[in-house]
C-alpha cells in the first residue's frame, strides 16, 4: 500500500450535499488527509489504536484511519445529515474492503462524548461564523486523548500553542498546508479562496 492507493481511496467518499454556513462546513482536500494520515500511520499512530473523529463531517479522517488499521474509530459530529453521509461513505468501505469494522456514531455537541481514546484528528470550525468553536474542539480533543492532531488556521499558531502548552501537552509536529475553500455559500465572491492552515499533532507531556 501507498500513500497515493490512500488519496485515491479518499477521492471516492462522498462530500456534502447541503453544507451548512455556521458550522463550516468544507470538504478536506483527500490529498491533504491523505498526507497527514499516512504520515501519522508511518509513526504508529494509527494502527491499531482507537480513534475519534471529532467534527467529522463526511468521516474523511475517521474512514481514512479504519482503511490504515485503526482498531476502532469513534465519528462525532453535531449534524445528522453530515454523519448520514458519513454512514455511506463507511458503507463504501466496508465493500471495498470486504470487511466489518468497528465504529460507534455520536450525533450531538462534543460535551454529550465522554469516551476516552488513544487519538484524536479533528478539523473543526475555525470559529469564523461560531467565535470561539475551534477552542471548544481543542479543549475537547486535549481532554480526551493523550495525542492530538487537529487543524486550525495558521494565523492562530500562537494561541493554539499556548493553550495546548498550557494543559500539558507539547508539540510533537506542525504541518502547514494550504486549504482551498471553494465557493459554495452566497457570501462568496471568488471561486477558490486558499487558507492557510496548519494541522498541529499534540502529545501529552
Amino acid at each position: 500500500m501507498k500513500k497515493k492507493d490512500l488519496e485515491v481511496l479518499l477521492s471516492q467518499f462522498q462530500s456534502f450535499v447541503q453544507p451548512q454556513v455556521k458550522l463550516e462546513q468544507y470538504q478536506t482536500p483527500s490529498s491533504l488527509a491523505a498526507d497527514l494520515l499516512w504520515d501519522a500511520y508511518q509513526k504508529g499512530n494509527i494502527q491499531g489504536k482507537t480513534l475519534a473523529d471529532f467534527g467529522c463531517g463526511t468521516g474523511i479522517f475517521g474512514l481514512g484511519a479504519l482503511f490504515l488499521g485503526a482498531k476502532k474509530v469513534f465519528f462525532v459530529d453535531i449534524d445528522a445529515r453530515a454523519l448520514a453521509l458519513a454512514k455511506q461513505n463507511l458503507a463504501f468501505l466496508e465493500r471495498y474492503l470486504h470487511v466489518k469494522l468497528s465504529v460507534s456514531f455520536h450525533c450531538g455537541s462534543l460535551s454529550s462524548f465522554t469516551q476516552k481514546v488513544d487519538v484524536v484528528f479533528q478539523n473543526p470550525p475555525f470559529g469564523t461564523k461560531d467565535v470561539h468553536a475551534d477552542q471548544v474542539f481543542l479543549e475537547k480533543a486535549l481532554g480526551s486523548a493523550d495525542l492530538v492532531y487537529s487543524f486550525h488556521k495558521f494565523s492562530t499558531k500562537k494561541f493554539v500553542e499556548s493553550f495546548a502548552e498550557k494543559r500539558g501537552f507539547k508539540i510533537v509536529e506542525v504541518y502547514q498546508y494550504t486549504f482551498p475553500l471553494k465557493a459554495q455559500f452566497y457570501f462568496h465572491t471568488s471561486r477558490v479562496k486558499n487558507i492557510d492552515v496548519g494541522c498541529w499533532c499534540f502529545k501529552k507531556n
